[in-house]
């Protein structure tokens, strides 16, 4: 359980760095802060898994991800490369958040999962699934 949990914890740090990436970009105010808003978001969900991943005797990972890492340095290429910012990198944050859900609905239904780290997990999941919406209608303001 705590290597799932482990990989979730990797995944939640590759888009709080994601997250911060994207508010460094982006010159639209509310943007800007929804993004600031979401890599907060996602350090207090490590937190939170780190947390669990001790509950239950494991020991968590730090850092990133190796495709978190070219996922960011892909964000900054097709940034540069385009003539708006924006839509670059609404739609590599809509990618990276349907991956996310996807991570956290393949460990909220393990019938291992202890009942206090369920709880955070659909917790998060549903924060996720909400940035992936704000995200989506961002996108379609922004186009």
């Amino acid at each position: 359980m705590s290597s799932k949990l482990n990989q979730l914890l990797e995944k939640n740090n590759d888009a709080e760095a994601g997250y911060k990436r994207a508010a460094k970009i982006v010159e639209a105010p509310r943007l800007k802060r929804f993004f600031e808003t979401q890599a907060q978001n996602r350090n207090e969900f490590g937190q939170a898994l780190r947390s669990e991943i001790n509950n239950i005797g494991g020991e968590f990972v730090s850092g990133t991800s190796i495709t978190g890492d070219v996922h960011r340095t892909w964000m900054d290429v097709k940034s540069s490369l385009s003539s708006n910012d924006r839509d670059v990198i609404l739609e590599e944050v809509i990618r990276g958040e349907r991956a996310a859900l996807t991570e956290y609905k393949g460990i909220v239904y393990d019938a291992a999962l202890p009942p206090s780290t369920k709880s955070v997990i659909v917790k998060q999941m549903v924060s996720v699934e909400n940035a992936l919406k704000s995200t989506e209608n961002f996108e379609i303001v922004y186009s």
